[in-house]
């Protein structure tokens, strides 16, 4: 008995290693078994919309030669539009100017601290002067108000 692997030559016996695995074994499966088992899985199998959605399969009716063209072509026209939009971009002094753009020589990280610090700020003084303005009593002795108007009388 002869070994398939095995090679005569001029009386000289050499084993040679031939490695002839592609796979599992399917010599042993049930012809019926593997059918099932191919109908189960293309009924599993995700339609093409879904592979175009999930940007698997390239939506495009291109030529299978042009596609890598095709989407050369797309990335360059997305740039060439991202530059036009850059450069009508206003410059910052214009965005200033009309107030969408703080105009604060502070790193960004510390603007948002610096407004909550100019708020607390403009709150104390406005409290302060609120305690330091003169009563109702004074301003009718300067003349300022009329004793009918007494803001106190009335709230």
């Amino acid at each position: 008995m002869t070994d398939p692997n095995t090679t005569t030559t001029t009386g000289a016996t050499t084993t040679s290693a031939i490695s002839l695995d592609n796979g599992p074994d399917m010599s042993n499966i049930n012809p019926i078994e593997r059918r099932n088992s191919l109908e189960k899985h293309l009924s599993t199998r995700p339609d093409e919309q879904d592979l175009k959605n999930r940007h698997i399969l390239l939506d495009t009716t291109a030529a299978p030669a042009l596609q890598a063209r095709q989407a050369e072509l797309e990335r360059q026209r997305i740039t060439d539009n991202l530059k036009k939009g850059l450069a009508k971009r206003p410059e910052k002094d214009v965005l200033v100017e009309r107030h969408i753009l703080a105009d604060s020589s502070v790193a960004p990280s510390l603007q948002e601290k610096q407004r909550e610090l100019e708020r607390q700020m403009r709150a104390d003084c406005l409290e302060k002067q609120l305690l330091n303005r003169p009563k109702a009593e004074e301003l009718v002795k300067e003349g300022i108000l009329q004793a009918n108007e007494n803001p106190v009388q009335n709230a």
